[in-house]
């Protein structure tokens, strides 16, 4: 019993969290700040945002690992791979930035592209943890 709230209370605050931030702060950020001052923000909270994530998804992966343990390795796979965003990718796409602001022609289409691939990444999370919560209320964990 206390897994099974742990697992729900963990993928809800993990899915609320990703759904919060790409449909509240993200685009708050970029239509209400002036540029310079959202680029900036958005660096300080992305960091934040991905222990966030790598937290709840690596709470729910433990919880889940006696009951259901292909939704334990989805939750662990999106631990994961955000680590690897913030850590790998995250810094990757910065430096980019800096230098497309720094007048860097190759750098714009670069950042672009791993920016994209970002999003890509973040939905394809949102989707899993989407699909593993479902599951859990229609399985009654």
């Amino acid at each position: 019993m206390i897994l099974s709230t742990l697992a729900l209370l963990s993928l809800a605050l993990l899915l609320g969290g990703m759904v919060f931030f790409a449909a509240v702060v993200a685009p708050l950020v970029f239509t209400r700040l002036p540029p310079e001052w959202a680029g900036r923000f958005i660096r300080q909270l992305f960091p934040r945002y991905y222990l966030w994530l790598i937290g709840t998804a690596g709470v729910a992966a433990l919880a889940l690992t006696p009951v259901r343990p292909t939704d334990a390795l989805a939750m662990a796979v999106v631990a994961a791979l955000t680590l690897w965003l913030r850590q790998g990718l995250m810094p990757r796409i910065n430096r980019l930035s800096d230098a497309a602001q720094a007048g860097d022609a190759m750098a714009k289409p670069r950042f672009d592209r791993v920016h994209r691939l970002s999003v890509l990444l973040n939905l394809a999370q949102m989707l899993a943890a989407s699909v593993v919560l479902l599951r859990s209320f229609h399985l009654g964990l």
